[in-house]
């Protein structure tokens, strides 16, 4: 595995200094570099005047003077104008000039943050622009905060082409779209997360790049590896030290000078090869582990990879155990839904007890993916119910209060606020929210067509989509319309302050009880009660034992209790009364706590 030499800062800064990009550095002077190795001419463009810059044997062109915070600019190579592929800002769009940021004008006033472990994180994930932007989300954190979340996680926020779009078409990773707030406005809005005690975990897309605005091609073409292919198209080709000196800057950037608390890493089994994943994460311990930061490193990745787990990285989304939940609240069965529905009871046992279900075995595409994950403690995996993914790429972006019963779906969000896994929910279900969250872009002409078209197609073989005349109801994505209904709406009725107060009497139980006994909290294993019934049990890190059973199904299953078990959960309360016969009612969920002999875990 290569490496490369860490840029240095004091304990007190809030600048990173990148490789690349525009640094304004001590002596006044402001260095742009950048990587462009087919150029052979680069001109760093002011006002019209062009600046000739220096090329080095890797390929790196570079220029020191001295200009004026704010000050806009662009590359000229071999007489096309580009902008800067590490512009921090870029006020009119991905196809306009960049902008010189100098970090330190921001004056922070939560100095005395340092962060918070891993297992107190209870994650409430959010999209910046259907919140209203940096400013509106900033005033939404009391209440977020009030609900016993103790984080956000924002989906990305790199700069992509139009004015809406869910992030992942981001093309200037080091630059916050413009459409959200200015740069002040989102260091004012993690600041104050901090003085509430909420952590801040931004998504950040390094697999690929969006369809617009990416011109490093041109100029760039070895950033890519032409012999690997993606779904977006050529694969980053990370091998190439300035290709890993590039997105390792820009994880320690959100991390220095936004102060960000933690990074969710896109969809990384279309990273290649792993070892860059391990060189990143190695990279920001290295950086923040000496100055005392707590700094999460959370993954998406379909290969589950268990390995990655036992390093630098605190855990992946199980999207397994969501999928195995999903197939059981709605009885969906197509797409990759049907790797869990033969078998999906045993299914969830075995999430609930060893993380993974996919651990090696083959899928229905006959792909053999997964590694064994029994050794990893619970905090390790992020559950959930709903995200952007599963609820956006649905065709029509329904979420579950409209696709499956109340009883099921609070019981199974009983599991997921109450489980030793960290639990993560999608802007809205802290008050039941029943508004749709769609695929949203902003693309015009041709790619806006072949993005309609595409969304449909891809629909086509689902059994509820294969008339076409059905297909025309999927919203187009680039309508205003859709965009606009997708922005999370609550009802003034009392059914949402009733939701929202429960969820909120959910987390803050979690948050008294359960969070500070997870560091080294292990699972028991998990029986199976009958179908759609579960037993799971875990033991804490001072050594009481925490149990939840959850029953799905239409019929009651048997679940003795003996007198070491108290109750602290029951959902509904009306199952109270069969609990204590011994019976877990249908539709209902139980979390049991047996503490210690002469110890006390509930007070």
């Amino acid at each position: 595995m290569s490496t490369h030499p860490i840029p240095t800062q004091s304990p007190a800064s809030s600048c990173h200094d990148c490789t690349y990009g525009a640094q304004v550095l001590d002596d006044g002077t402001t260095r742009f570099r950048v990587w462009a190795p087919s150029a052979r001419l680069v001109e760093l463009v002011i006002d019209e005047l062009a600046f000739p810059m220096h090329r080095d044997q890797d390929g790196n062109h570079t220029l020191a003077i001295e200009v004026d915070p704010d000050t806009r600019y662009v590359y000229r190579t071999d007489g096309r104008q580009v902008p800067d592929p590490a512009s921090r800002s870029q006020p009119g769009g991905v196809l306009g000039a960049s902008m010189v940021v100098d970090p330190r004008d921001h004056v922070w006033q939560c100095n005395d943050w340092s962060g918070a472990p891993w297992h107190t994180a209870v994650i409430c994930e959010v999209h910046v622009g259907a919140m209203g932007g940096f400013d509106t989300l900033c005033q939404a954190l009391p209440r977020l905060a009030a609900c016993g979340y103790t984080a956000i996680e924002l989906m990305p926020i790199a700069s992509f082409h139009g004015d809406r779009n869910w992030g992942y078409d981001g093309v200037l990773p080091y630059a916050p779209d413009a459409s959200y707030g200015s740069i002040d406005s989102l260091k004012a809005m993690v600041d104050h997360a901090h003085r509430l005690g909420l952590s801040v975990i931004l998504d950040v897309v390094y697999n690929h790049f969006g369809p617009v605005g990416n011109q490093l091609p041109d100029y760039a073409p070895e950033f890519f590896s032409a012999d690997t292919h993606t779904p977006w198209g050529a694969a980053i080709d990370f091998r190439r030290p300035q290709v890993a000196r590039y997105f390792i800057d820009n994880a320690l950037m959100w991390i220095n000078e936004y102060r960000i608390d933690g990074l969710r890493l896109d969809a990384v089994h279309a990273i290649q090869p792993q070892a860059f994943l391990e060189e990143l994460g190695a990279a920001i311990r290295r950086t923040c582990l000496p100055r005392g930061r707590q700094v999460w490193l959370i993954l998406e990745n379909e290969h589950n990879n268990a390995s990655l787990l036992r390093g630098d990285y605190n855990a992946q989304w199980n999207d397994d155990a969501h999928n195995v939940l999903h197939v059981m609240l709605t009885g969906e069965h197509e797409g990759y839904y049907a790797d869990f529905a033969k078998n999906s009871t045993a299914d969830l046992a075995k999430a609930l007890a060893e993380g993974f279900v996919f651990q090696g075995q083959h899928d229905r595409r006959g792909i053999s993916r997964g590694e064994p994950s029994q050794d990893l403690r619970p905090t390790s995996f992020v559950l959930f119910l709903q995200n952007h993914d599963q609820i956006g790429n649905r065709p029509l972006g329904e979420r579950l209060t409209c696709l499956t019963s109340e009883a099921d779906l609070r019981a199974a969000m009983v599991m997921v606020a109450l489980s030793p896994m960290i639990p993560l929910f999608f802007m809205g279900e802290e008050w039941g929210c029943r508004t749709p969250f769609y695929y949203f872009t902003d693309y015009e002409g041709e790619l806006a067509e072949k993005v309609r078209q595409g969304r449909r197609e891809e629909f086509a073989h689902f059994s509820g989509f294969t008339d076409p005349e059905r297909r025309e109801l999927i919203p187009d994505p680039n309508a205003l319309d859709t965009y606009a209904a997708s922005i999370p709406r609550m009802d003034e009725n009392e059914r949402s302050w009733e939701w929202t107060r429960w969820l909120s009497g959910l987390l803050k139980l979690r948050n008294r009880f359960l969070s500070d006994r997870l560091e080294n909290c292990c699972a028991l294993g998990c029986e199976v009660l009958g179908d759609k019934a579960v037993y799971a049990r875990w033991r804490l890190s001072d050594g009481h034992y925490w149990e939840i059973a959850l029953n799905l199904s239409d019929k009651d299953v048997s679940l003795p209790r003996d007198s070491a078990t108290r109750v602290i959960w029951i959902e509904s309360q009306d199952a109270m009364d069969a609990l204590d016969r011994g019976v877990l009612q249908a539709h209902t969920a139980a979390v049991l706590v047996r503490e210690l002999e002469g110890e006390r875990l509930l007070a």
